[in-house]
């Protein structure tokens, strides 16, 4: 006879340490001075072990402070796809991926490790930004003004790319070319098939 497992229910002191750790690194990645982990759980009063209890990396914890604004990001995608043409909807929805990725270093570079591989079960963060994506995606395709050869995840990896690369000293005007770019390549006509090998040395 097959046995039924409740979920235990989260200890309220486990709860508020949670709660306190996310707001306390809320603090110190919105700075520009690097922060280590163990000064996050010393400002919180807990033991690293803890901290890793909760938050087993370094990304974890980045992913589970900003799972507001990733939130947020997907639901931007149907919004601008009620108003905006899908290319320029897609335009408008990188611009608003950039501004949450530039809220500082960190939140780019947790992003492109939590991105970065789409091997094994996908992460929350993962799952939201490729659903957003796919959703511009299709509607594009379905009025052939973007390419339907095009992977959510690869667009969602590229973005995240040309966010850790570029530099916070050049402003957005860098940033914004490349924007420009990648979506030249996702509109219009899909090539007629892979690009030739090189010449033999």
């Amino acid at each position: 006879m097959p046995s039924h497992h409740t979920p235990k229910p989260v200890r309220a002191d486990a709860a508020r340490n949670r709660t306190r750790l996310l707001d306390a690194a809320r603090v110190a990645f919105a700075s520009e001075a690097p922060v280590s982990l163990k000064q996050i759980a010393r400002d919180t009063g807990v033991g690293i072990a803890t901290l890793y209890r909760h938050f087993p990396t370094r990304e974890a914890l980045v992913e589970a402070i900003y799972q507001e604004e990733l939130t947020q990001l997907r639901a931007d995608a149907e919004t601008l796809l009620a108003t905006e043409d899908p290319a320029r909807a897609l335009r408008s929805w990188m611009d608003r991926f950039a501004d949450y990725a530039s809220t500082n270093r960190e939140t780019a570079h947790a992003l492109r490790v939590v991105l970065a591989s789409y091997q094994g079960p996908a992460s929350p963060a993962r799952e939201q930004l490729r659903t957003a994506a796919q959703a511009i995606l299709d509607a594009g395709t379905a009025v052939g003004t973007l390419r339907d050869d095009v992977r959510a995840e690869d667009l969602v990896i590229a973005l995240v790319g040309m966010f850790t690369t570029t530099s916070p000293t050049d402003g957005r005007e860098q940033l914004d070319r490349l924007l420009d770019l990648l979506v030249d390549a996702v509109r219009g006509t899909a090539p007629p098939g892979p690009y030739p090998p090189p010449p033999a040395c």
